[in-house]
């Protein structure tokens, strides 16, 4: 086993496996919790195999419950590498497609199964998976299981196992409420593990927020990924059609992509998985529930097109990047409406936990008031109750020009000046949806006075703010930016709290693609 181990890369455990594994051997029950991206799997999987190889069984030996097929999947991955020079049947078990090979499977023997709980209890109540000899019982990312809905599955394959001497090991990345109750219910007397991770273990994620309108979100994601540095990036849709809409805009903007959510075949989502993991798709689409167990070690970018709709559920889609000690950096696009997601999230991790970013489409978000919303006034119409257009408010160009308002009237929307290459974003101050109010009352996205750095400036450097290789990047105190292109490049200058920035990419000085929406 542990050759086996060695030749997985495996030299120095984790906090949660070096704390895990001895107490597993011993055959205490275990109630155990810690980050997403830890090595919770290894912590269980080796020290199991080691015992089901000292006391060998023909029948269903360890049975492992997963919330999602993908993270099954992951999970029975994992266990054929730890397995590979053992003589161990691996099984697994999920929904979405023919059951009639994890039958054959089940029928031929095997010792592990690997299981979601509604197939698995469906098999169960057909005859074909008998638990009677199950020594070991592991339920993986438990929280998510309660919150898609799988709490009734679990308590009736637990009480199928209640009668059993096994072993119950329950891991989690966190430890609500409910999922204690839930302990009290399984677990025997068990052994509690809570990692903290320390400064220096806690995943090197930095996050961003962009405050937009709903209707402009498509084209500043069109436009944030211009930048080539973006090799991989994870976009979490709130919805399954909104995750194939974004598909297909962001195709129609030539960047290849796919999308996993509940709708697509089993054979589609691992086929689209695979692509995004070799790098044949650029970017994968995906809601909550499927990219759950999705484990890409060098995914530097996540981007949540749509606010999650719980600190639990952010904490989760974040986790995808910055794993195994990797940096990341976590991008959220929030409009006027989600903002109370937003405000949640303030509440529970403070209010510094996104750093927001000035850009072309921002705009102001509600602040949270205790009582009744604040109502527009009469002579706010066409604007929010703050005083700000919702619409496509490009309040300055690219080259983050301060109070000095020198964009040029006559020219449209989007031009892209032949001589720099330069995406300008500048519109038309006669268009429809141009600015009414007085030059002196507009906020300048580039100028003293705003307190918000340039989207693609210089990033404050924070405790623990480390950038994955490539990304943007700016200098300070001067003008010192190194001569060639390809890199976001800004500067401070004086008194200014945030760089003026100059947006400048590896573009062609070809008029930018139209998307059409």
């Amino acid at each position: 086993m542990l050759a086996t181990v060695e030749v997985q890369g495996y030299s120095t455990p984790t906090p949660i496996q070096e704390a895990a594994i001895p107490a597993i051997l011993s055959g205490k029950d275990l109630f155990a919790t810690a980050p997403t991206g830890t090595g919770k799997t290894a912590a269980f999987a080796i020290p199991i195999l080691q015992k089901m190889m000292e006391n060998p069984s023909k029948n269903i030996n360890t049975l492992v419950l997963a919330p999602t097929r993908e993270l099954a999947h992951q999970i029975s991955d994992n266990f054929k590498k730890y397995a590979a020079k053992t003589p161990l049947r691996i099984t697994l078990i999920y929904g979405g497609v023919p059951q009639f090979r994890q039958v054959d499977n089940l029928k031929r023997g095997t010792q592990i199964v690997i299981a979601t709980p509604g197939r698995l209890l469906d098999l169960m109540e057909q005859g074909y998976v008998n638990l009677k000899d199950v020594e070991h019982f592991v339920l993986d990312e438990c929280d998510r299981m309660l919150d898609m809905g799988f709490i009734s599955d679990i308590r009736e394959i637990g009480t199928k196992l209640e009668s059993l001497s096994k072993q119950t090991m329950l891991f989690s990345a966190t430890a609500s409420k409910e999922i204690r109750v839930l302990s009290e219910e399984l677990l025997n007397n068990p052994e509690r593990i809570d990692i903290v991770p320390t400064e220096d273990q806690k995943p090197k994620i930095s996050q961003w927020l962009f405050a937009v309108g709903q209707k402009n979100k498509e084209e500043l994601l069109v436009d944030l990924l211009q930048d080539q540095d973006i090799d991989a990036m994870i976009v979490f849709s709130r919805t399954k059609h909104g995750a194939d809409k974004l598909v297909s805009l962001l195709r129609d903007a030539d960047i290849s992509a796919c999308a996993i959510h509940g709708d697509k075949s089993q054979r589609e989502r691992t086929r689209n998985l695979d692509n995004f993991k070799t790098g044949r798709d650029r970017i994968l689409v995906a809601t909550d529930v499927a990219a759950r167990g999705v484990d890409i070690p060098a995914l530097n970018y996540v981007l949540n097109f749509d606010m999650a709709e719980d600190p639990e559920t952010h904490t989760h889609r974040i986790g995808r990047t910055g794993r195994a000690g990797k940096e990341g950096l976590a991008i959220s696009f929030c409009s006027p409406h989600e903002a109370k997601h937003l405000h949640a999230l303030q509440k529970e991790y403070g209010q510094d936990v996104l750093l927001e970013m000035e850009h072309d489409f921002r705009i102001e978000l509600p602040e949270k008031h205790s009582g009744s919303s604040r109502k527009p006034s009469g002579n706010s119409r066409g604007k929010s109750s703050y005083g700000r257009n919702q619409g496509a408010h490009k309040s300055s160009d690219y080259r983050g020009r301060g109070g000095n308002d020198s964009r040029r009237s006559d020219a449209p929307q989007g031009e892209r000046r032949s001589g720099g290459g330069e995406f300008r974003g500048e519109r038309n101050r006669d268009s429809s949806r141009g600015d009414a109010r007085p030059a002196s009352d507009r906020r300048p996205s580039g100028g003293a006075g705003s307190d918000r750095p340039n989207r693609f400036s210089d990033r404050p450097q924070r405790s623990g703010d480390a950038r994955p290789s490539g990304e943007f990047r700016g200098s300070r105190n001067g003008d010192s930016r190194p001569a060639g292109g390809g890199e976001f490049r800004g500067k401070r200058s004086g008194g200014d709290s945030r760089p003026s920035g100059d947006f400048r990419g590896n573009r062609s000085s070809e008029p930018r693609r139209k998307v059409t929406r």
